[in-house]
């Protein structure tokens, strides 16, 4: 992505106190007619959450889960783009569904973008805008970095690295997601020199793609009895600590600060390498039936409120102004305890992921968990 990270960071955690302009709805009584069907990420949406948009709009909506961006991306192709009204996919994937025609331009003028941070309105152009249209409103962002237990794994912090994932005194006690945790080790071999191309180079051709994972997919192999456990959702990265012995991982954010939330004594912290990090937002698919409730539903989660509320359910980072003021204390300290101003600086955005790359990433991903 082309926007200064810096920028986006400075935005998101300076205007947390900005003012939030009243959120507007229009077309109310055509939105109501039909209940609203949202399809998003496992944990997005509350029953909480739920009644409180009701409350505030009048339309009843339905929350279907699901657990990766293949499994969404999957979908709407099965029902070409019907089905839902509204989905949450990362924006370097919104590209993908253009090209599988199953989305369609938003309606800018009916967003109440002054409840949004204007940093991640720009850090989303790149893939959320698409041959000058709009199709992404972004929602939140988060990171996948490392996730330790305190009692267990003895960590430098001030020298982590995806390299100390396979600190052979972990044992078996390494969780990771296939085609993430190949990433991870592109960064570390990366950074020692050991790549044929740029790690980025990856995403722009199969041959310095295939090139840079045949290096990669044979360190990650030699490290593979490491593993207590892959995952690819949050569920199953929670359980690898809580019940199948994980003591360190690469995963989502969310993941250490649901177990601390547990009284586990886990930590969560960003690589040197940079930690991995992502937005997703909303966006309607071409053939959904309740669009005028979906632009309710986006300037409902551009207040405050709403905003802290996704962030307590999810402990990832809402886009909404105003709503990092009124989080618990709790949830302000994980932020502050697992980035520091150097962490934020240095995070590692996706980068647009086109089908192609998908692709061969799967392929890798397969050979990686098969070997």
């Amino acid at each position: 992505m082309s926007i200064t990270r810096r920028r986006f960071l400075k935005g998101s955690l300076a205007a947390g106190a900005a003012a939030t302009a009243p959120a507007f709805y229009i077309n109310s009584a055509l939105a109501q007619e039909q209940t609203l069907r949202i399809y998003a990420w496992a944990g997005y949406f509350t029953d909480a959450m739920l009644a409180d948009f009701t409350e505030k709009t009048g339309i009843r909506a339905t929350f279907t889960p699901y657990g990766t961006n293949d499994e969404l991306m999957n979908s709407l192709r099965a029902t070409d783009g019907s089905g839902f009204d509204v989905i949450m996919p990362t924006v370097d994937r919104v590209p993908g569904y253009l090209d599988y025609d199953l989305v369609q331009p938003l309606d800018t003028s009916r967003i109440n973008w002054d409840g949004a941070l204007e940093s991640a309105i720009e850090g989303s152009e790149v893939g959320g805008v698409v041959d000058g249209r709009r199709y992404f409103a972004p929602s939140d962002w988060g990171t996948e970095a490392i996730t330790w237990h305190r009692r267990y794994a003895s960590i430098d912090r001030a020298n982590l690295s995806y390299a100390d994932l396979w600190n052979p005194e972990h044992g078996q006690g390494v969780t990771v997601r296939g085609h993430s945790a190949l990433v991870g080790i592109g960064l570390w071999l990366e950074r020692e020199g050991r790549l044929p191309f740029p790690l980025l180079d990856s995403y722009k051709s199969e041959e310095a793609m295939r090139a840079n994972f045949d290096v990669i997919l044979e360190e990650a192999v030699k490290h593979k009895q490491m593993l207590v456990q892959f995952w690819d959702t949050e569920n199953e990265a929670q359980a690898a600590f809580r019940t199948n012995g994980a003591i360190i991982g690469q995963t989502w954010d969310s993941t250490a600060f649901r177990l601390q939330q547990e009284g586990e004594d886990i930590a969560y912290g960003a690589p040197r390498e940079g930690a991995l990090a992502w937005m997703e937002g909303f966006v309607i698919p071409r053939n959904a039936q309740n669009p005028d409730a979906v632009y309710e539903l986006i300037n409902w989660y551009y207040t405050p409120e709403a905003g802290a509320m996704f962030v307590e359910a999810t402990g990832y980072n809402s886009t909404a102004k105003g709503a990092t003021e009124l989080l618990p204390e709790a949830t302000r300290q994980f932020f502050t305890d697992s980035y520091s101003e150097q962490d934020l600086a240095n995070l590692w955005w996706w980068p647009i992921q086109e089908p192609w790359y998908v692709a061969l990433r799967n392929e890798y991903q397969d050979r990686y968990l098969s070997a």
